[in-house]
This record gives C-alpha cells, structure tokens and sequence, in this order.
C-alpha cells in the first residue's frame, strides 16, 4: 500500500492539498500541468493525453452524463452504455408493472428491436471544456454586481453569447454550460451534446442488482451486482436525435475494452465521472449547520416517512412498484445524514476545522493580507445570521414539502385570474396548461391513499420538532382555528374534498373551472402556504447568502495563495474529473482488517430467502453451486464479485468506471463505505474507500444468468 500522509497541519484540514496518494477530484484540462508525475507514480501507463485531449480522441470521449445524477461510460461501438442498476433504478420503475415487473425480474433484450424507447432519459457527452475566467471577470465588472458571477442565467447568457448565436442555432443538441470553481475564482464553459433516444437493454432483477437493499447500503463487505444496460441511438447521420424508429445505434469516438485479467492490491485504478458536490472548503461553521440542520432534520423526518412507506409497500405490490425510486432516493441520503454525522463526531472534524482556521487568520495577518481573514469572519457572522432561517426551511422541505406530495399540487393563480376575467381564450389556455401541469403532479407513481398516510405521519412529526407556532406556514392556524388542531381530519379532508385527490374529479372540474372552489381546494390551500413560507424564507435569507457567498469568494483566493505553486483540486460540481488511487484493502478499526475483494461465497453467507434484501435467484444459486464461471472467474476458481479502491468520489460518481493502467476498465463504481461517510467533507486517507462491481461479475451476469450473448458479442474483452 502507498503510504498515505493524515492531515496533521491546519492547512490540510480546511482546504485541498497537493495530490497526496489518492485524494482529489482532479479538473481534465490541468491533469497534465498538474497531476502527470502521480498518475504515473500510482500506476497509470497510459498517457495523460490518452485520458484527456482536447483536439484528439481520448478516454473522455466514453464518458457520459447519465440522467440527472449519475455517470454511464460507452463499452461498445454500438453505443452500449453500463451504468448502475441504482442509477437504472427510476427507468426500469418506469417500464415496470405488476405485470411485468422489471424491479422484480429483470428484463434483457435478446435483440435490438427488444429494447425499451425510454421517453424522458438523456446522456450527454463531453465535446469540449474551455477555460473563460476572464471572460466572466469582466462582463461581471461591467455589470457592476460581483452576484451575477453565481447567477444562473447570466451564466447562460454568458455561454450563449461566448458560444455565438450562429453555433446554438446550429446545433440544437448541444448545450453549453459555465459553472464556476473555486468559490468563484475560476470558470470553466462545457460544450455536451445531448442525446434523446436511450433505450433500455437489460438488468439485473434487484436481487442482484440491489442486494442487500438498506441493510448493505454504504457498507463494506459489500456482494452486489449494481449495473443496468442501456444504448443510444442516433438518426441516421450519426447524430443526436429525438426518438424515431429509424434511429439507428450510436457509432461513439471511443468505447472502453474491458478486462478479464483480473485485480490484485496495488493495482491502478482510475474513475473518470461527474462526481455531485463535496464541501471539503467549508469552514466549522458550515458543517455545524450541515451536521445540525440538514442531516438531522433528513435522519428524523426521513425515518418517518421511509417507515411509513415501507409498510405500504410491502403491503401490496403496485403500491412497492409505484414508490420503489422514491422509497430508494429518500433512503440513501437518510443513511448517508447519519454516517456523515458519525464521521464528523468521530473524527473531531470541527475542533480540527477550527484549528486550522486559527492558522489560516495567523498567516493572513502575518503576510499583511488581513482581507483574507475578515472573510473568514464575514463568513461566520452570516452563517450565525442564516442559522434560524435555515432551519425553518429544511424542516419545511423534508417535513412539509418533499414528503407530502400533495404539496405539489400546481399554483392556480394565473388560472384564478383567466376564469375572473371571463376571457374565453384566456380561460382555454391557461385550462390546459393547468391540467398538463397537474399530470405531473398526478402521474402513474402517485398513489392518493399513500400520500394521505404518508402526510399524516409527516405533518405530525413537524410539528413535535418544531413548536414554534408563529414560525411555522400559515395552514397551521388554520388547522388550529377550523379543525381545532386536528391534523388527522384536516388531512382526510383534503383527499376527501380536494379536486386534485381525485383525477376523475379534477376533469370533471375543469370541464367549467370555478375559482371560488379552487381559492377554498384544500391541497391548494395547503401548497400555497408551503410556497408562500419557503419564498418568504428565501427572501429573509438573501442578504445573509450574498455575504456569505462574497466572503467566501475572498476567503478562498485566501487559500489558494496559501497553496500557490502547488495544484489544487475544487469542490466537486457535478462537472467531469478524474480520481486515481489503488485496488487497496483498510483496517475500520483496532484488530478488524477488511480484505479488498469479495467472492460468490459471500453471497451464500448472507443468503436469507425470509428477508427479501438477501433473497438469490435461483438460477445465479445454480451457477455458483455448478461453478459456471467460464472465463469471469480467477485461475483458482474464485469467483469475484465486488472489490474496494482508494479512488475519491461522490454522489454523481454512481456507474463511473473504474479503470486499469492501460485504459481497460475492470470495475463499476457504485457506492463509498461507511467509515469515511464524512468524506465529502474531508478525505480520510486511512479508510476512504471506493465500493465497485468486479466487470468479470457484470459480465457474468450477462452471459450466465441472463444468456444475453448479443450483448457479450459486442464487447471487446481484453485476455
């Protein structure tokens, strides 16, 4: 194992360092500048061109945006894309049903006129990453407001007119983006083309794909086959498309070849994806309100709701496939908020934090840079100021608003407006744009009787965390006045009153819209309250994040000087980056060592066909008991199944690949373990670890389980 150096000065603590072993969610266009000599070091025998050019072909090019959270990488020339089944997840939901229950089953297809159009997904490709810091320096000075540097749609304007209009006219599929680095230091524009038609190729059933289910979420030893397949399909030209019959697979610049030699400690790993967002700039005072108001109020009020769901969904199957991706979602940021806040208790983050704040101000004052310092403190003042405000609106969200799905129901007021004016056109317009807003609301995973048990669980939980009434939305005196306090009937009320409980109600009603019935609908009322309190919040917290936001621009440049001459990686943003580490095993604690595979035997161990998180399907019980392993399986025979690496990631990194020195990818990421859940606020070097599918077991799945030899067939699989 290399040795990996703790974080024992100041400096380390409260900001990236230097590329000590693997830490470091490293920006493509530096990896030569920056990173060339520990790429090297750790095992890479590729060229740092290899993994990112900019005018020519490179591992890049294999790499996608899958969906709206997650990473997928190209391993065919027919535009095969592998991702995680969890990634998957709302997309085999999506095409499932009682009857044909993907979740439950699986679904391969045998043919590319099987596989399943799937409307709404979307990959998208990196094309080109252009450095416009200047640029953006610039247009903000001119503007005149240092905010407009972190305002979305001055962003986009900025890349439309960097771009050049002819080029957006031009190239409909594309999608320009600037996203700013370094607390607002640096900024970088991506050019991705967006492709439309992705059609689902196969699964695993969820007894493989999800073994282990919440039980084995975010732990190690970990035996789960977490990959789905999907392809993307062009028009006829080769290029991005909306969904046709006649779109024909995808002919990528690149696909990466996929290894059967195997893995042994020490070997290179490398993960290229979209990791989500870390915090590891944060001061102590941003992780108290992270550990104290964002993960505690996910870890009681998802509790709530994830036992009450959980008992609905067991109790009938439609209801278990209509709420399977929310039940999942809700889930796994629940147990995230409690290992996160395990790890800052444990490791003493913010006495260490705070220390290293107190080195931080020394250094600006002694080198007569006492800016820098001031916005260390500017940064604590408006942290303090937002505290309240902020714990108001994250209660409202996961209490009030996430949870109750009825909180959803549409605004009606430019409805209200058009029925008052009697304009017969107004009316029909805004009539039809109301029901197509009111189908996303009411669409085929949402339930009305999950939802009201669901709200009366939530409500109630609220209101026992938080009693202070005048700070609560304004329903709640209503509640008080008219139902004398009575959630329970207020909530029966709604799905027995309101016209959007009801789809056949709610058609019947806007066939000759009324808006008295619509300003006293009890839903509307409901969601009308939450709106009006959360954008209340919102203003009330605007001043407080602008000095926040500005303080922590400054105090980062603060940083940076601090490191200048050595590289330096960002927060994570949901953009590209690279993580290079080894295949290595950890010790979680005294006299407990952790090796750095694990085989089908583990999953016989854990083997329970009375909980439905260990059940396995007979036929995968089959092929281990005859040990079908064909070429997948070790020379001893051993058949692996996942494996650990130090590489650094987070959420977004889900379905990266994970990939050897030479190019060739011999995992699947899909998930970090539990003693380093505090990760994404400083790395932890001992323990952090990288959970993957071993490619021989996705492999072995394909081939063995499901005989989907079409698929093996397109592969190119390196001996």
């Amino acid at each position: 194992m290399l040795k990996k150096l703790l974080f024992v000065t100041a400096l380390a603590v409260i900001a990236p360092t230097t590329m000590v072993a693997d830490e470091g969610m490293w920006l493509l266009p530096f990896l030569k500048q920056q990173n060339t000599e520990s790429l090297k070091k750790l095992g890479l025998k590729l060229e740092v061109d290899d993994i990112y050019s900019p005018d020519e072909v490179s591992l890049k090019d294999a790499i996608v945006v899958f969906g709206k959270g997650c990473t997928g990488e190209v391993i065919s020339d027919e535009g095969l894309i592998l991702t995680n089944h969890h990634c998957g997840y709302s997309w085999i939901q999506q095409h499932s049903s009682v009857e044909h229950d993907y979740l439950t089953d699986g679904f391969w297809a045998y043919s590319k006129n099987e596989e399943l159009p799937t409307p709404g997904l979307e990959v998208r490709f990196i094309d080109k990453i252009v450095d416009v810091t200047d640029s953006i320096k610039v247009a903000v000075e001119e503007n005149g407001d240092p905010m407009k540097a972190y305002d979305l749609m001055f962003l986009n304007k900025m890349s439309k007119r960097l771009a050049g209009e002819e080029f957006i006219k031009a190239n409909p599929f594309v999608e320009v983006v600037i996203k700013p680095f370094y607390g607002g230091n640096k900024f970088f524009m991506f050019y991705q083309t967006v492709y439309k038609d992705v059609r689902m190729v196969g699964t695993p059933p969820s007894s493989i794909g999800k073994f282990g289910y919440d039980t084995d979420n975010w732990m190690w030893p970990r035996h789960t086959g977490d990959f789905s397949l999907f392809r993307v399909y062009t028009d006829k030209d080769g290029k991005a498309a909306e969904y046709s019959e006649e779109n024909i697979p995808m002919k990528p610049k690149h696909h990466l070849p996929i290894s059967l030699k195997g893995i042994k400690q020490g070997d290179y790993s490398m993960t290229i994806g979209f990791p989500g967002t870390t915090n590891r700039y944060d001061i102590s005072e941003e992780i108290i309100h992270y550990r104290d108001i964002v993960n505690a109020s996910r870890i009681e009020m998802r509790g709530v709701r994830l036992e009450t769901l959980g008992e609905l969904m067991q109790a009938d199957d439609k209801v278990r496939i209509q709420y399977a991706a929310k039940f999942a979602s809700a889930s796994n940021y629940w147990k995230n908020a409690i290992g996160m806040n395990r790890g800052v208790k444990k490791l003493s983050v913010i006495d260490s934090k705070l220390k290293a704040e107190k080195e931080y101000r020394n250094w600006a004052y002694t080198n007569n840079m006492p800016q820098y310092a001031e916005a260390l403190d500017n940064m604590i003042t408006a942290l303090r100021n937002l505290y309240p405000i902020k714990y108001q609106r994250q209660m409202i969200t996961e209490g009030l608003s996430s949870a109750v799905e009825f909180a959803k129901v549409p605004n009606a007021d430019a409805l209200i407006k058009a029925i008052e004016s009697k304009d017969k056109e107004a009316i029909e317009k805004e009539v039809k744009a109301y029901k197509a807003e009111y189908a996303k609301f009411n669409n085929k995973d949402y339930d009305p009787e999950v939802d009201r048990q669901v709200s009366k669980a939530m409500i109630k939980k609220y209101l026992s965390m938080f009693p202070n009434e005048e700070q609560r939305p304004e329903i709640f005196s209503f509640i008080d006045k008219k139902y004398k306090g009575d959630t329970d009937k207020f909530i029966d009320d709604c799905f027995n009153k309101s016209i959007f409980a009801d789809s056949a109600k709610f058609n019947k009603f806007m066939g000759k819209p009324n808006a008295k019935v619509l300003k006293n609908d009890l839903m509307l009322k409901y969601a009308n309250s939450i709106r009006t309190k959360v954008r209340d919040l919102a203003f009330a917290s605007k001043a407080y994040n602008k000095d926040l936001t500005l303080a922590k621009q400054v105090y980062i440049e603060g940083l940076l000087k601090m490191r200048e001459g050595t590289p330096v990686y960002p927060d994570a943003n949901f953009t590209i980056r690279l993580s290079a580490g080894q295949v290595q095993p950890y010790k979680p604690a005294d006299a407990v060592s952790y090796n750095y595979y694990t085989t089908m035997e583990g999953i016989f161990e854990k083997e329970d066909s009375t909980n439905f998180e260990f059940e396995v399907p007979a036929k995968l019980k089959e092929i281990w008991q005859t040990k079908d392993y064909g070429r997948y399986a070790e020379a001893d025979g051993t058949m692996l199944v996942n494996f650990i690496s130090s590489n650094d990631i987070t959420g977004g990194n889900s379905g990266s690949p994970v990939i050897n020195g030479n190019g060739e990818l011999i995992g699947l990421a899909f998930d970090g373990n539990w003693e380093a859940m505090s990760g994404d606020i400083i790395f932890e070097p001992n323990m952090q670890r990288t959970i993957s599918v071993d490619i021989r077991y996705v492999m072995l799945i394909i081939e063995k389980f499901a005989g989907a030899l079409n698929i093996i067939d397109e592969i190119d699989f390196v001996e």
